[in-house]
């Protein structure tokens, strides 16, 4: 959303010069008419002129008119600079996200950054594993269809519960580090909670990603040999006789040809 300040400046600005160019074209055409109509007298001509001198000095007033309007309005409040700065960002993001590659590379920024601000924590190496496991569901989600489908959810909603435990963990260690000598031991107990619960989700989330391979696996293998296998072998075996075909057919050369008289 546009700067509702900045906008209210820049519609009067537009009326104010809007208002002098009707001004200046209806004194321009007021003026000829005044002169041409005594000097050739009345006629067709002349009504044009009066006609066109009216309707500039009628736009001209009502331009004006609105100018007043609009002055007289109160200029809204300006923006925060931090408002300002988000809606910016949310414009530059609404711009990426409708390009071809704009979803994927927005995603590939945020994980860059969720990484960066866990870096130096216990939990940065849980967090690694769970972006590749998320990672490779994300790649077999689209095959993951019919009895999967309910799973994949559920695994969507563990992700972001996983990756905000995360977050919690790292915010905790780093606590840690600035608290009095007498809080430290219970966040140090806090932290090992959160760790242990981080651990043992995302081992459940690799557990649910080799599900998912599996699944898609015994989706994809038929209980006899592949169609596309099959297929293959038909069409090698039909190039094999034409092949022979033709060997014997050279070896035999040119028939023989019955003598003309």
């Amino acid at each position: 959303m546009a700067d509702e300040r900045a906008r209210h400046f820049r519609r009067l600005r537009r009326l104010r010069r809007s208002a002098r160019r009707w001004s200046v074209l209806a004194g321009g055409l007021g003026g000829a008419a005044a002169v041409l109509t005594p000097y050739a007298g009345l006629g067709l001509p002349d009504a044009a002129w009066a006609g066109a001198a009216g309707s500039a000095v009628a736009l001209a007033a009502w331009r004006w008119v609105d100018l007043r309007a609009l002055a007289a309005r109160p200029a809204p409040p300006a923006l925060d600079p931090a408002e300002a700065a988000a809606r910016s960002r949310a414009r530059l993001v609404a711009a990426v996200e409708r390009l071809p590659v704009g979803p994927g590379v927005l995603a590939e920024v945020r994980r860059v950054r969720s990484r960066l601000a866990l870096r130096g924590t216990t939990a940065a190496q849980a967090w690694a594993r769970l972006d590749r496991a998320a990672l490779t569901l994300a790649g077999m989600a689209p095959r993951l269809t019919g009895l999967a489908e309910p799973a994949v959810l559920e695994a969507a909603a563990a992700d972001r519960s996983l990756r905000d435990l995360a977050g919690r963990a790292a915010s905790v260690e780093r606590a840690l580090k600035l608290a009095p000598a007498e809080a430290r031991p219970r966040l140090a107990e806090a932290h090992r909670t959160l760790i242990g619960q981080l651990d043992s989700g995302v081992a459940a989330y690799e557990g649910l990603v080799a599900a998912a391979a599996g699944y898609v696996a015994e989706d994809a293998r038929p209980s006899t040999e592949h169609p596309a296998a099959s297929r293959l072998t038909e069409a090698t075996d039909l190039l094999h006789g034409v092949a022979s075909a033709l060997a014997e057919l050279r070896a035999v050369g040119e028939p023989l040809r019955a003598p003309t008289r």
